[in-house]
């Protein structure tokens, strides 16, 4: 069975080795078809300077038509699209060593022109030798090796001109198309070596896709950590609500009403910020509907939601906070927001305690809670501090996080530079 198994995978990589073979044959004829009317053109202005018919000025011009053929071909080659048509030729038959790596648009440098125009002479080149040899070879060596009379006067002329060097006719005609064989396998695997190098990006559009992807994964990373802490933090602070109203549904109705309540309000809120995350997702232009997402100035609804949870906070918060840069009060929102969400998520209803300072042109965020019993992590959790960490480092300020000195408590302290804020004391 073992044995069955790898003749099937030989011949299914005979067959694999024959296809790629043809398509390069065919990506070689193309080439040569498109010389064709350089070289027409050629012969056409060579051909006006030299009327002689001796077979050897015709051979010569033949030759000089081929040199001036390939200039024109590569003035012409130097359009943008040139390239895109012909990368996209070269993935399709010429089996690259490499096809991602093959440029898919348009040359806008003149440095990717450039290389187009020497892959698109290299590949016209090439192609003219094979198809040449292809229309004139093969048909030859056919008649070598059907045809008996044509077959013993060229043995008879190689006996003449080669004496004892027996050739005959059909080995001489197997010899012709071997070496057809053997040009268009050579020729083809040159430009497959070639076609990442001459076709691909340079290295200036390299730099520009990464800064690109840049750009987009710092899209992507911005609207996670908005998810993240508004959803986020909606979610958990349902979830517990929705607890603490199923333990007293009956023995404290009142209070589960109010958890009710809490809820209603909670998930309304968290619909509104997931609107306006949706909104810098479809790039809508949410000027005209406010900022995008709350500010410091939101955070008495915020601890107010969190009391229902059973989260109690000890806040000290620095007047002036209404007075901040727009950008800053929202990065700093999220930041206490996350906070307090990791407070309920890993230390329960424990108290906690939040300092929101102004001073010598920074804010600083301080949040400390005690830590709780070990709870089980969540699937895909712990990207609530890398979120922070991301958000301090976007205004140019930096974050701290982890157990106390006593071991008993938890930490969490981020600063962020502002200017032309007054600052003061605490309230």
């Amino acid at each position: 069975m073992n044995t069955g198994a790898g003749g099937r995978m030989r011949r299914t990589a005979e067959a694999l080795v024959g296809r790629r073979a043809r398509l390069r044959w065919v990506h070689l004829v193309l080439g040569g078809a498109l010389l064709m009317p350089y070289w027409l053109l050629s012969q056409v202005m060579l051909g006006a300077l030299n009327n002689s018919q001796s077979h050897s000025q015709q051979l010569l011009l033949q030759l000089a038509s081929l040199g001036t053929s390939l200039p024109m071909a590569a003035v012409t080659a130097l359009l943008p699209t040139v390239r895109t048509l012909e990368s996209a030729a070269a993935r399709a038959l010429c089996a690259p060593d490499r096809p991602d790596e093959l440029a898919t648009g348009p040359a806008r440098s003149w440095a990717a022109r450039r290389r187009a125009a020497a892959w698109y002479v290299l590949h016209l080149f090439l192609g003219g030798v094979v198809a040449g040899m292809t229309l004139a070879g093969a048909p030859f060596s056919v008649t070598l090796v059907f045809n008996f009379g044509a077959a013993r006067d060229l043995a008879q002329y190689w006996e003449n001109r080669f004496p004892g060097w027996m050739l005959t006719g059909p080995a001489l005609g197997l010899a012709v198309l071997a070496l057809i064989v053997g040009t268009n396998a050579v020729c083809g695997a040159l430009l497959a070596r070639w076609a990442p190098v001459l076709l691909g990006p340079t290295p200036e559009e390299r730099l520009a896709a990464a800064e690109r992807r840049a750009v987009v994964l710092a899209q992507r990373n911005r609207l996670a950590r908005e998810l993240h802490d508004s959803v986020g933090h909606a979610l958990s602070a349902v979830g517990i609500q929705a607890s603490a109203a199923a333990r007293v549904l009956r023995s404290d109705p009142d209070f589960a009403a109010e958890a009710l309540a809490a809820i209603e309000e909670t998930a309304r809120a968290a619909v509104a910020e997931l609107d306006s995350v949706l909104g810098l997702l479809r790039e809508e232009d949410t000027g005209a509907h406010g900022p995008a997402g709350p500010t410091l100035t939101g955070l008495d609804d915020l601890l107010r939601q969190l009391a229902h949870t059973g989260v109690r906070v000890e806040a000290d918060l620095a007047p002036g906070l209404d007075r901040l840069p727009a950008a800053v009060s929202r990065e700093a929102y999220r930041i206490v927001q996350e906070g307090l969400t990791n407070v309920l998520r890993h230390a329960g209803p424990a108290p906690a305690r939040l300092r929101v300072a102004l001073a010598d042109g920074r804010l600083d965020i301080a949040l400390t809670n005690p830590l709780g019993p070990a709870r089980p992590s969540r699937p895909g959790g712990g990207r609530g501090l890398r979120g922070v960490g991301e958000r301090a480092a976007a205004l140019h300020g930096g974050s701290e996080a982890g157990p106390a000195e006593d071991g008993k408590t938890w930490r969490l302290a981020v600063w962020l530079p502002i200017t032309g804020v007054r600052t003061g004391g605490t309230r």
